[in-house]
């Protein structure tokens, strides 16, 4: 899954925001179509600690505001949820994504040595 908003950070820099407070976040979104309602989340976005994570959560928040209600019985539904959970932040995944960039030996599948 892509991550945004990390162009241009090396991997010291994304540490330090980590530090102070930044976090990895999904976003959800809603959209129906009558009968069919789809509730998915975005990809991945690193929020610093300096920034409203209103800059990116926006548009799905938008897309659900549109296309979300339509659809019966769980158009509304999904969208109520979507709305809440993207207006406190969105869904963090910070230590999800930080285990599968640091993947921890398999101690399990390593060779032992004879003795």
């Amino acid at each position: 899954m892509e991550i945004k908003n990390i162009e241009g950070l090396s991997i010291n820099d994304i540490q330090n925001e980590l530090d102070r407070g930044a976090r990895f976040v999904i976003f959800n979104y809603c959209v129906s179509l009558l009968v069919i309602t789809f509730k998915r989340g975005s990809s991945i976005y690193f929020i610093k600690s300096n920034e409203s994570a209103f800059a990116h959560h926006w548009k799905h928040t938008g897309l659900s505001l549109v296309m979300g209600w339509w659809g019966i019985p769980w158009g509304p539904i999904y969208t109520i949820q979507s709305l809440w959970k993207n207006m406190t932040g969105g869904t963090d995944v910070t230590n999800e994504v930080i285990a599968a960039l640091n993947p921890q030996p398999d101690l399990d599948n390593l060779k032992r040595v004879p003795q």
